[in-house]
């Protein structure tokens, strides 16, 4: 008798470097997201381009599926299934629509009716791409103004929360984008001891709470889906100023993740490295040689990094993680 792992289909995660139109013509390939100004366009809806700056030449992220892929768009929405895997993305217009907040309550409405429409109830990981993302005082900040947003196009829609990254763009472009990854079955959030749930956040951060889990543990054919996380520890963040303790205190709390997810999964490897897809976003772009010299001494030399200059949401923190581990 097989196990589930010997059937389940698999879904990877990874850099690749090469033409884009001979990474597209490979019928398994679920998405390719290019980074930066110098990512080529392309109309298939398979791609994404993502305005974040890349340190270096940038390879493209590629999710390959065991399995054929189907691909097309629904107006401003694109999309990729396969099997029980369906990758989606929309871009919302700020300006169109009288903000942020408005922006992602439509973008969230919008990508979970289009989800549940397809046979896809449960949503395992969100990245947000969110011009100025801390610009704006007290409650009039962008990020607030984006949790309130999505926190209601959630609304009655979601019973659990899945893993998540929200991240500023330099790009000057009022235009929120989403993208995600869907299933037919929920994952089981997996939160962090060291730090308070995100969605229990008190009121200091915002009148609504980030609507994210530190991590989404899924069936056997994906890796542990780990959220944006940084130097904070409780619900607070520690090391200001400090950009090798800020690393340190990150890595310290995706490795307590990863030890409570093994706790369900004893298979998933105990630290990064060549086995997870690693991305890191870098405040200041001066910073980014170092922060690269860092993560190569402390994890195995052969982990795939990608580092992108980007805006985290709180303003003291200077780099922030995510991850597909294992």
């Amino acid at each position: 008798m097989q196990s589930i792992v010997d059937v389940m289909p698999r879904l990877q995660f990874g850099y690749a470097r090469g033409a884009l139109p001979e990474l597209l013509a490979d019928p398994q390939v679920l998405t390719v997201i290019g980074f930066g100004r110098d990512a080529p366009e392309h109309d298939d809806p398979r791609y994404l381009q993502v305005q974040l700056e890349p340190h270096g030449a940038a390879p493209f992220e590629v999710w390959r599926s065991a399995q054929a892929v189907t691909a097309g768009r629904d107006g401003e929405l694109q999309w990729a299934q396969s099997g029980d895997r369906l990758f989606g993305a929309l871009l919302v217009d700020e300006a169109a629509v009288g903000g942020i907040v408005e922006a992602a309550r439509i973008a969230y409405s919008t990508l979970l009716q289009f989800c549940t429409a397809r046979g896809f109830t449960a949503p395992l990981r969100f990245w947000n791409y969110i011009d100025a993302i801390t610009v704006g005082d007290g409650d009039d900040e962008r990020y607030r103004g984006f949790n309130r947003g999505r926190a209601a196009g959630i609304a009655g829609r979601l019973d659990r929360y899945p893993a998540a990254t929200a991240i500023g763009r330099h790009d000057g472009s009022r235009r929120l984008q989403v993208y995600w990854l869907a299933g037919r079955m929920p994952g089981r959030g997996i939160e962090n001891p060291r730090q308070v749930s995100a969605f229990h956040y008190p009121r200091q951060y915002g009148p609504q709470p980030p609507s994210f889990a530190r991590a989404t543990l899924a069936d056997d054919g994906l890796p542990l889906l780990i959220s944006g996380t940084a130097s904070v520890v409780g619900h607070a963040s520690v090391h200001p100023g400090d950009l090798d303790a800020q690393l340190g205190e990150t890595l310290r709390n995706i490795d307590s993740l990863i030890g409570v997810a093994r706790q369900q999964r004893p298979a998933l490897p105990s630290a990064l490295g060549s086995h997870s897809l690693v991305k890191v976003y870098v405040r200041n772009r001066e910073d980014m040689p170092r922060v690269e010299a860092r993560l190569r001494e402390r994890l195995a030399p052969e982990t795939p990094l990608l580092l992108l200059h980007a805006e985290v949401c709180r303003r003291e923190l200077l780099v922030e993680i995510d991850s597909c581990h294992g």
